[in-house]
């Protein structure tokens, strides 16, 4: 069936607004060649647009010709602010962005494994609650949250995993409750897959796999521009996959014998320590996830070079292939991700590593790439997450109101 006036007017508008946070300022002239809208039309949808409070003139371009179409129209950046937040086993990390995704504020708060549950639930809460502040008085309108473990894709809740702290859940709650704005998780492997594929190693690439090494180890799977999630949200949950070369085999409650046990931080530093490279430890009240000794220990490595050092990434790159063929035999994706804090340290040098030795296990061919955004990654996803939740709302026909609804998944 035809759209209504009302639909096409608001697929307009929203295209207009896409284009406008990607590419603007823009002029009416460069909004009718980029959305093939007709000249009255574009007029239209830019007065309607200035009415709802979301575009203003910015400024002039450089033509010589005045008028309506040497205006710079800009997206109103203020008129509500974004949070995103990357929640660690020992910490929490912090951004509060504008409209157009430009950072205003952030901070991180390390998290000892001795803060109970309801401490550390008031800390982080009330530093989200400060960072906003700070960030200025626009309301927030939505808070993009990335956590390790399981995320229900019903109700879009954190379920409960053994072996992570009970304030994540805690704390999700606790912001829905205190916050008036949307409220949505996402598994932290995801939202780095987000990032990498918006502004990363994979801007070029709508299928991929992205394999997570930092503290622990995950996989998030792209396809065809999609995040895949899986039927409990569980996709991508490789730690628990068997694999040859450990010792005995996963439980359902605990990784150890997976892939976890090669890919993980903890068992790199043991490799590395094999070899004779000697990882960082971080100093009492840091925060070994946001800079694990793993990615240290690759980047001595790669520094030094010698026997001893490419024996470490050559073991490295054995393992990583091990588990990189198996979800290659399934997906066939064309192209790999090695992201998070050792894919970044490992760079270029790591992957082509791995490349190599997935060529010889397996018929189909990868490319396998570092991953250029690092830990940052998963701040970046979440405020990307926080903007699609903001565009939805605020860009939507008719909606002037800017506080949130809580609570709604991805």
């Amino acid at each position: 069936m035809p759209a209504s006036p009302s639909t096409a007017r608001a697929i307009n508008d929203r295209l207009a607004l896409r284009l406008l946070q990607q590419d603007g300022p823009l002029t009416a002239m460069q909004l009718k060649t980029m959305t093939g809208l007709s000249r009255p039309t574009v007029a239209d949808l830019v007065e309607r647009l200035q009415d709802a409070g979301l575009v203003r003139v910015v400024g002039e371009s450089g033509s010589d010709r005045r008028g309506p179409n040497a205006r710079l129209y800009g997206i109103v950046a203020d008129r509500a602010h974004l949070a995103a937040l990357d929640v660690r086993t020992d910490s929490v990390a912090v951004a509060v962005a504008d409209l157009l995704g430009v950072t205003l504020a952030e901070a991180t708060l390390p998290i000892g494994s001795d803060t109970g549950t309801q401490s550390a639930v008031e800390l982080a809460a009330a530093m989200v609650e400060r960072v906003a502040r700070t960030a200025g008085t626009a309301p927030l309108h939505s808070v993009g949250i990335g956590a390790p473990g399981l995320v229900d894709p019903v109700t879009g809740e954190l379920r409960e995993t053994a072996g992570l702290p009970a304030w994540h859940r805690g704390l999700v709650k606790e912001l829905q409750r205190r916050l008036s704005a949307t409220v949505l998780v996402e598994n932290e492997t995801n939202l780095a897959a987000v990032a990498e594929h918006r502004i990363g190693a994979a801007r070029d690439r709508d299928t991929f796999v992205l394999l997570w090494l930092g503290h622990g180890v995950g996989a998030a799977v792209m396809l065809d521009g999609r995040l895949r999630r899986g039927a409990s949200g569980g996709a991508g949950e490789i730690g628990f996959m068997p694999v040859p070369g450990t010792r005995g085999i996963p439980s359902a409650v605990n990784c150890d014998g997976g892939f976890h046990s090669l890919a993980g931080s903890g068992a790199i530093c043991a490799l590395a320590a094999e070899h004779g490279i000697r990882a960082w430890s971080p100093p009492p009240g840091g925060s070994q996830e946001q800079d694990p000794a793993a990615a240290f220990a690759v980047r001595a490595a790669l520094r030094a070079g010698g026997g001893g050092a490419e024996a470490f990434l050559d073991a490295l790159a054995d393992g990583l292939a091990l588990g990189a063929a198996s979800v290659v035999s399934v997906l066939d994706p064309g192209c790999l991700v090695l992201a998070g804090e050792v894919g970044l340290a490992g760079g270029r040098a790591l992957a082509a590593r791995v490349e190599d030795r997935l060529a010889r296990m397996s018929p189909l061919p990868t490319e396998v790439r570092a991953g250029t955004l690092g830990g940052g990654a998963v701040l970046r996803g979440a405020l990307f997450a926080a903007r699609e939740a903001a565009q939805d709302a605020l860009f939507a026909p008719g909606a002037h109101a800017v506080g949130g609804a809580g609570g709604h998944p991805l």
